[in-house]
């Protein structure tokens, strides 16, 4: 009898955690449904039933924050996800402006990409890419917020602002919750001010940044094999970030990202599902190009659509010259004598396993 309660108390306890869901707060630029990637990004993580979404913060990146917080509420109702938190986090990078980087453009040459500050520039889009022209084009000032074609959310944001809440959260359930940080790093920056700890309280970070030796024609990268905009919006943000002592850090690079466009057959196979989020993905997403934050959040999932990566050392440049932002790496035998952390780069991608998987999740 003895024996008999004893396997029904491990099978029990087996069973209970196999059932308990992995934590994570997702930091994005979620920037509307015609930029597929910031979107369909955290409906990965929402989708997945292994995972609970304690909050998304937003950050000012590929659009402004105002905006992005609507349209990220506005994706929440339509796909039935609108009890989770979404919290306004930082307008502005922590040191670099606009203006400055007008005026740098000037004299070093332009940034193909420049997110909230003006959109695109006029350069060829890689094969296969397709873009909605309203998201590529001009740009509008931070505290303004254009009518959403999705339509106005009735719910509403956090009344807290996000470093705090990312403190307040890993400070509740130490060593439990994972980052994703899928946009510039500026909130993340933020709450290691505020916590020193940040980092060692959680239970590691995955980033969608850096650029390390990218193999493309692509303009944006082909002639800046380092160039990446997470890291260049706010490259101060991700040196306090990247010196901060993570129990592990992933890093979806430039490299891999490039590999993943967002095809129409994808695009077709979630259209014919009427689950919600597949609806939305359908009526709203107008863009086909790389699947930068999508892949990045797929992987944090299941590590094992990543087929190879690259332990380094990584920082990026703060000298305010033409590389100014870039990303800079070295292997442990010639990195600086600096309190630099080792960075899992992800460099190649099981493409067919990471698409089945996504177009799995979107039509749950």
């Amino acid at each position: 009898m003895i024996r008999r309660v004893f396997v029904l108390a491990v099978l029990l306890i087996s069973t209970a955690a196999y059932a308990q869901k992995r934590l994570v707060i997702i930091d994005q630029d979620g920037s509307g449904p015609a930029d597929a990637s910031s979107m369909m990004s955290i409906l990965a993580l929402l989708q997945s039933p292994e995972v609970e979404v304690r909050g998304i913060t937003v950050v000012t990146g590929d659009a402004w924050r105002d905006e992005e917080v609507q349209h990220t509420l506005r994706m929440l109702e339509l796909t039935g996800h609108a009890n989770v938190p979404v919290v306004p986090g930082a307008v502005f990078p922590l040191v670099r402006t606009q203006d400055e980087s007008r005026l740098a453009a000037q004299l070093h040459g332009k940034p193909v990409w420049e997110g909230a500050w003006g959109g695109r520039e006029d350069v060829a889009l890689p094969a296969g890419a397709a873009a909605d022209a309203s998201f590529l084009k001009g740009s509008h000032g931070p505290w303004d917020v254009p009518p959403l074609a999705e339509g106005a959310p009735k719910t509403k944001p956090l009344d807290e602002d996000a470093a705090h809440f990312l403190v307040r959260e890993v400070r509740a359930r130490p060593q439990q919750i994972a980052i994703v940080a899928l946009g510039p790093l500026t909130n993340i920056a933020l709450a290691i001010a505020i916590e020193p700890r940040f980092a060692e309280l959680t239970r590691g970070i995955a980033i969608m940044g850096s650029s390390i030796n990218p193999q493309t024609d692509d303009p944006e990268f082909a002639t800046s094999p380092r160039f990446e905009f997470n890291f260049w919006f706010d490259p101060e943000a991700v040196h306090k970030v990247l010196r901060a002592h993570w129990p592990r850090i992933d890093v979806t690079t430039v490299d891999v990202s490039i590999k993943t466009m967002f095809t129409d057959d994808m695009f077709n196979a979630i259209g014919r599902s009427d689950a919600p989020a597949a609806q939305y993905i359908a009526k709203y997403t107008s863009g086909r190009y790389y699947m930068w934050d999508e892949l990045a959040a797929c992987a944090w999932l299941d590590p094992t659509i990543i087929t190879k990566t690259r332990d380094v050392y990584m920082d990026v440049d703060l000298s305010h010259g033409p590389d100014y932002g870039n990303t800079l790496t070295w292997p442990k035998e010639l990195k600086p004598a600096l309190d630099l952390q080792l960075v899992h780069a992800q460099l190649d991608v099981d493409l067919p396993k990471f698409r089945s998987m996504f177009v799995r999740l979107m039509t749950r």
